[in-house]
């Protein structure tokens, strides 16, 4: 029987605080199986949108969004950490659970009027992704589409991003 992306993901319960099931992405790309499926599902989601140029949130987003950058033959972005990029950026910082944080782009990393798409590999209170959907509009740049490979549903992530187009490849219900 064909295995689902689903059967790749590892849950550990009660981490990193009791209640919590964690998910792991490790599991499913340290399988070569997973990985596939994994990138492949996320390609999917983006059938019949078109778009300049694909954004990916460091660290995992990279995982997934340059292959798919690269099977769609379209240019990839990185948004990174505070302090990672060696040219001018621009940066946008965002509230986590206790303080804050700052994500990072090129100036000319989108052009004006450039159609973008952002991956990453979960969406949990969706911050991140808000704050980098934030950087791509500042450079001019339109978000068509932001895509997922797990969703963490009890964290309304989803709500953060409402004005976007967002998808997920699995949707597990809590935190």
């Amino acid at each position: 029987m064909k295995k689902k992306i689903e059967d790749y993901v590892r849950t550990i319960p009660d981490f990193p605080e009791p209640g919590i099931m964690f998910r792991d992405v490790t599991s499913v790309i340290q399988d070569p199986d997973g990985l596939k499926l994994a990138i492949d599902s996320i390609e999917k989601l983006l059938k019949g949108v078109d778009f300049d140029a694909i954004v990916g949130a460091e660290s995992r987003g990279f995982i997934f969004g340059a292959p798919v950058a690269y099977n769609l033959h379209k240019s990839f972005v990185l948004a990174r950490k505070k302090g990672k990029l060696p040219c001018e950026t621009i940066e946008e910082t965002y509230a986590l659970e206790y303080g804050t944080a700052t994500v990072e782009m090129h100036k000319d990393a989108i052009k004006p009027g450039d159609k973008v798409v952002i991956i990453d590999d979960l969406i949990a209170t969706g911050g991140t992704i808000e704050a980098i959907a934030k950087l791509v509009e500042r450079l001019g740049g339109t978000v068509v589409k932001i895509a997922f490979l797990m969703e963490l549903e009890g964290l309304q992530g989803r709500k953060k991003l409402a004005k976007y187009d967002v998808a997920s490849v699995i949707k597990y219900p809590g935190k």
